[in-house]
């Protein structure tokens, strides 16, 4: 029954029917690009806070790892102090000249471990503020971000919450022109759609020209669009062409 109640509609009909659907399809398409980059900027903030998250937590290991070796190198030294005072008792009582000098390389063996541990412990000590400096930074980065983020997300709740009921309508619109035009041509016109990057799959004549790929229009082309006696599409981008006066006095109903 669908069917045949289509088969009785005029091209005219059709062409304002598809007019019409285009004209709410591109509503629809601005209300989903500003929505659709509000979650990719979300996301990005997300991904930035994460990575901050990550980069701190790095840095507050690395301090761990770095106190955790001066306390090492600390014990390295009291050790190697304990050894001395031991070798200098060994060496008060030798009982000859090569045992004096074993032991005697052992002490400065020794005060070499102490030196190097203490060189150590400075540069991890640099290190150190080094990091806390970074790290800082990095908090208050962090900080700013999250601020950041609880603002977008905020903005994408409201955007949602503002265009889901004009979506809403819009979309029952879009399926009720729909219903008007036959199969065949809503296919075409949804897979010119998926074709073009702006979704304009009709459009009118401006200035003589397609208004999608803005080739001139042959001026026998135009008379024949203009008696809307049949579905004309540009030969240059295969866009529906309809002219800017069919949908006179529908427009602001749309």
């Amino acid at each position: 029954m669908a069917k045949a109640k289509t088969e009785e509609i005029s091209v005219e009909e059709k062409l304002k029917a598809l007019f019409e659907l285009q004209q709410i399809d591109s509503k629809i398409d601005k209300i989903r690009i500003v929505r659709g980059e509000l979650p990719l900027e979300v996301r990005d903030f997300e991904d930035i806070v994460a990575g901050l998250e990550t980069r701190i937590a790095n840095f507050t290991e690395e301090l761990k790892t770095l106190e955790e070796s001066i306390t090492e190198k600390k014990n390295v030294m009291k050790e190697a102090q304990l050894l001395i005072k031991k070798y200098e008792t060994q060496q008060s009582k030798v009982r000859n000249n090569r045992e004096y000098d074993s032991i005697t390389k052992e002490i400065e063996f020794q005060n070499l471990e102490i030196q190097l541990a203490e060189k150590r412990i400075k540069e991890y000590k640099a290190n150190i503020v080094s990091k806390k400096e970074i790290a800082a930074q990095s908090e208050e980065e962090l900080v700013s971000r999250q601020k950041d983020l609880k603002f977008k997300r905020k903005e994408l709740e409201d955007i949602v919450a503002e265009t889901e009921k004009e979506e809403s309508a819009l979309l029952k619109k879009s399926k009720g022109a729909e219903g008007v035009i036959d199969e065949r041509l809503l296919n075409a016109y949804k897979r010119i759609r998926t074709n073009v990057v702006n979704g304009l799959g009709v459009v009118t004549v401006e200035r003589d020209a397609c208004g999608g790929c803005f080739n001139k229009i042959p001026p026998q082309r135009q008379l024949d669009i203009r008696t809307h006696k049949k579905v004309i599409v540009c030969e240059h981008c295969g866009r529906i062409l309809v002219d800017a006066d069919i949908l006179t006095g529908k427009l602001e109903k749309v």
